[in-house]
């Protein structure tokens, strides 16, 4: 069932819990138990993360899932985003798959639940570079030396046959990231919305990966969400109904691309209509049913596990940092 709803629908709908099935609240909820707790704190990015547009659209949602208190919470911009949920700022959390198998492995306490989407990647590199094997030798951009992107341009690396260590030489740019490669202090850099969008537009550099289309990158989540472990042992059916809210929001994102743009600027989430609307055409957020979110999670920690990233084996990782019930769960009931 295709998911279309204007702006006006959609407020009235998450407003009261009455006008629920104007945003597809499932007869299932009304018949589970009350949430354990109506408080919930989300992240937020103030002025990026657009590929997290199915979790700034929950929010409304989740009203009709009996939350009274929402919160969008910005952590310490200065640290990657995992590190809100390991320090208790947030709740839940969105992040790459990888940095969830680090905290994981680093024994945060955090519970991996579902997918949201896939192909928020592009490596982009100058003329000297035509694909992944040819960055031997070269400079590739980085945030820090344990950055998201430095762990996932040495998998990639990695994969096929260089040594990320020795074979790569890495370049600090801890700011104006982007720029740096415009000005070409380096060869190659992992782009992610908006810069993805916004290197495309100005016609600098080229991809030479692109997680959306190329395998085995694109047959995996980018992006899974995770909570922390005491929300989920303490509160399993809030859990359950955050979950079923963000996931909804992705569904919003496949299906009516341009209203989402719109939410995502309105309720001032993201700045520019225009990159918020290429990167929801960019990006699958119609994949979190049929990719199977644990087999992303194994692919990964293998990656890891082979490269010395992380200690623990797949199967450690899979059984500490995961709970796939609620996913199992909302597969059922959310049938297009």
């Amino acid at each position: 069932m295709k998911i279309i709803q204007n702006r006006r629908r959609f407020l009235a709908g998450a407003a009261s819990a009455g006008a629920a099935g104007l945003i597809g609240t499932s007869t299932q909820a009304w018949a589970e138990p009350l949430p354990e707790t109506t408080s919930v704190r989300l992240p937020r990015y103030i002025g990026g993360a657009y590929c997290w547009a199915g979790l700034y659209l929950a929010g409304e949602m989740l009203s009709a899932e009996g939350f009274t208190d929402v919160r969008y919470v910005q952590g310490d911009k200065k640290v990657d985003h995992s590190a809100w949920i390991a320090n208790g700022d947030t709740d839940f959390s969105v992040n790459y798959v990888p940095i969830h198998l680090a905290s994981i492995d680093a024994g945060v306490p955090i519970r991996v639940l579902s997918g949201l989407h896939s192909g928020c990647l592009e490596l982009i590199a100058n003329d000297s570079v035509k694909g992944i094997s040819d960055l031997r030798g070269k400079r590739v951009g980085v945030f820090t030396l344990d950055s998201p992107q430095y762990v996932l341009v040495s998998l990639m690396a990695a994969y096929v046959g260089l040594d990320p260590v020795n074979d790569i030489e890495w370049v600090i740019e801890e700011h104006n990231f982007a720029e740096g490669f415009v000005e070409g202090k380096y060869d190659a850099v992992l782009g992610q919305p908006p810069r993805t969008q916004e290197l495309r537009s100005r016609k600098v550099g080229h991809t030479i990966l692109n997680s959306t289309t190329d395998p085995p990158w694109s047959q995996h989540f980018c992006c899974m969400i995770s909570a922390t472990a005491d929300y989920v042992d303490r509160h399993p059916v809030a859990t359950k109904r955050v979950l079923r809210a963000i996931l909804k929001g992705a569904d919003l994102c496949a299906s009516d691309p341009s209203w989402t743009a719109g939410q995502m600027v309105d309720r001032g989430f993201v700045p520019s209509y225009e990159l918020a609307l290429q990167t929801l055409g960019d990006i699958r957020y119609d994949r979190w049913r049929d990719f199977d979110a644990e087999a992303s999670m194994r692919f990964y920690a293998l990656r890891m596990y082979e490269t010395g990233m992380i200690k623990s084996s797949p199967q450690e990782i899979i059984s500490s940092g995961t709970d796939w019930r609620f996913l199992d769960e909302l597969k059922r009931e959310l049938k297009t």
